[in-house]
């Protein structure tokens, strides 16, 4: 059975930002830490706003952050990117940087779960899974994980050291992960699966206007050169939010709290994560945690997307270039 990982909580720090005060991503699960802390923020300063987004930042830190939002220690996930061109030297002193840093700044004596995101292909993931093990035998690091590799690098790394999470996007319109092997060597190794855009990156609740990417930034929402998003996909992919609506009108759940309980539904070791600069969509995430989708639900809306086509690709060129294949 994969390793439980509803508790890796995380409120995310971005070192290279300062002016970004904090952000949101916690599993859906943890309804009990959410509530307090959306209350939280809204009473330390109102017009604050829990913010996820698109960084290409080399470093992200990922943590309980501020005492003043949360009045005992959250469990702490930190992100890490490799420098190009970097020696196995290098690499093993850079993640040892990045978490001798994060425990500074965090206040915390370990790091619960250490992400590599992403992998890098010039780098051998043995090399990265040696540096990471270092780090767990001294107790700085409690798990391992992996940002969108594929399912031989999750294989050779979970050898040398054992992860405990792969996070890689999955929603009702993503579902490579489910032919590709990943989600097959996570059940077989034991290893818990985190889909970030399980809300098709803001599709799938249906409130997303069909030439909305006309009014992306491209300087922070990488959606704006994403094939998914452009007006003639929206427009042909409607049919999936027709479905997700007249399904949710059944349940009393919205076209999001559908589309994230059956994530849910999947298996138990599927926790996903979604993202929203919104308390108020935060709140309709919650939601997601009370519809309870039946093995019959689980048939009939497969059976219902099984006659739909799907458009548009995930992500565009650049960025599915630092996907992992095989």
């Amino acid at each position: 059975m994969p390793v439980d990982i509803r508790g890796a909580t995380s409120l995310m720090m971005d070192a290279l930002t300062p002016h970004v005060d904090f952000a949101l991503r916690i599993p859906l699960a943890n309804r009990w830490l959410l509530e307090p802390v959306i209350e939280a923020i809204t009473a330390s300063n109102p017009a604050s706003t829990p913010t996820v987004r698109t960084t290409t930042a080399v470093t992200i830190f990922e943590a309980g952050v501020a005492d003043n939002v949360l009045a005992s220690r959250a469990r702490a996930v930190v992100n890490f990117r490799l420098l190009p061109g970097d020696s196995v030297a290098d690499v093993q002193a850079h993640i040892r940087e990045v978490v001798e840093t994060s425990l500074k700044r965090l206040r915390t004596d370990r790091i619960d779960l250490l992400y590599q995101h992403r992998v890098d292909p010039d780098v051998p993931i043995e090399d990265v899974a040696g540096a990471v093990k270092d780090l767990i035998r001294e107790g700085k690091v409690l798990h391992f994980g992996l940002s969108e590799p594929s399912a031989k690098t999750i294989r050779r790394a979970h050898a040398v050291q054992p992860l405990a999470a792969i996070q890689t996007e999955y929603s009702l319109i993503e579902r490579s992960v489910e032919h590709n092997g990943v989600l097959r060597a996570c059940e077989e190794l034991g290893i818990g699966f985190v889909p970030w855009g399980p809300l098709g990156q803001g599709f799938l609740p249906g409130t997303m206007d069909v030439n909305a990417q006309s009014t992306f930034d491209p300087k922070n929402d990488l959606r704006a050169t994403f094939p998914r998003f452009s007006p003639m996909v929206m427009r042909n992919n409607q049919p999936i939010i027709e479905l997700l609506t007249t399904f949710g009108a059944k349940k009393g759940a919205t076209p999001a709290q559908i589309a994230l309980a059956w994530l849910m539904a999947r298996k138990p070791w599927i926790v996903p994560i979604p993202g929203t600069t919104n308390l108020d969509h935060l709140r309709e995430n919650l939601g997601a945690v009370d519809v309870e989708l039946t093995p019959a639900d689980l048939r009939e809306i497969e059976t219902a997307f099984s006659r739909i086509e799907i458009y548009g690709g995930r992500m565009d060129a650049r960025q599915m270039l630092q996907i992992g294949h095989d």
